[in-house]
């Protein structure tokens, strides 16, 4: 048995046509699979309704007093319920949680020298046994990245790392293959030109498109976490558009190998 565990990035839930394509597309997934959101986008659109600055650092969002109440509204409410409810729809049995449900997820405050990130939480364990007993029920979880810390304190942790975290979890026990579905092919030679997807991608050609300026903000996250997993002993993982998200050659598959 394989277990998928799915990214969704946040792109895709803002556009009614993209959700509902992705919705479709994640409904014909046979299950055991599970998926974690981001949701960076209304975060965003959401804190500049309210008058509340935003700030970002390599694609992570810094996250004080004002902005964690935000994050908290946009992804473990409307981003994830509106989620939950298509998936219900096309007749997936989808559970809307964040890392707080059931101690899932637990984090503790970033701390960086000479940055002050806030409220922004790195993950510290997954309760995996819960998951299983999940899937085992014929659930579909679909977690947000709002995490806690233990103490009573919600934390904003970074889903890409969330969904990274859960897969090395579960790949202690079974076989999982790990995706980044969002709004490209791939990871792109030039991100202008959906037709550069590199097929397969090694840290060190990382290294060298990121020093190159190909690889920057939101991507950073994705690709670090991306070859933490793999060199944790997931078994795939893969980066792909949602068109492409049932085609096992699509995309852009890491690897820890030169």
């Amino acid at each position: 048995m394989r277990y998928k565990v799915i990214k969704v990035g946040g792109a895709l839930l803002e556009d009614e046509g993209r959700l509902e394509l992705l919705c479709r597309k994640l409904a014909k997934i046979e299950p055991p699979f599970m998926i974690v959101h981001g949701g960076g986008i209304f975060a965003g659109q959401l804190a500049e309704r309210l008058g509340i600055p935003c700030r970002m650092i390599d694609g992570r969002r810094v996250t004080d007093d004002e902005m964690l109440r935000v994050t908290v509204m946009a992804y473990a409410g409307w981003v994830n319920k509106i989620l939950v409810a298509r998936l219900q729809t096309l007749g997936v049995n989808a559970c809307g949680l964040s890392g707080c449900d059931m101690n899932l997820v637990g984090a503790k405050q970033r701390v960086q020298e000479g940055v002050e990130w806030g409220h922004v939480g790195d993950v510290v364990h997954v309760n995996s046994t819960v998951l299983e007993l999940l899937f085992q029920s014929g659930i579909v979880p679909v977690l947000s990245p709002i995490t806690c810390d233990g103490q009573g304190g919600l934390l904003n942790s970074n889903a890409d790392g969330i969904v990274s975290a859960v897969a090395k979890a579960l790949s202690s026990r079974v076989e999982v293959e790990l995706i980044y579905c969002f709004n490209k092919r791939g990871v792109l030679r030039d991100m202008e030109d959906e037709n550069s997807v590199i097929p397969r991608l090694t840290p060190v050609m990382y290294d060298k498109l990121r020093q190159e300026g190909r690889i920057y903000a939101g991507m950073i996250p994705k690709l670090e976490y991306s070859f933490v997993a793999i060199h944790a002993g997931v078994q795939s993982v893969r980066l792909v558009h949602p068109d492409e998200l049932d085609n096992p050659e699509a995309g852009t598959r890491i690897t820890g190998e030169e």
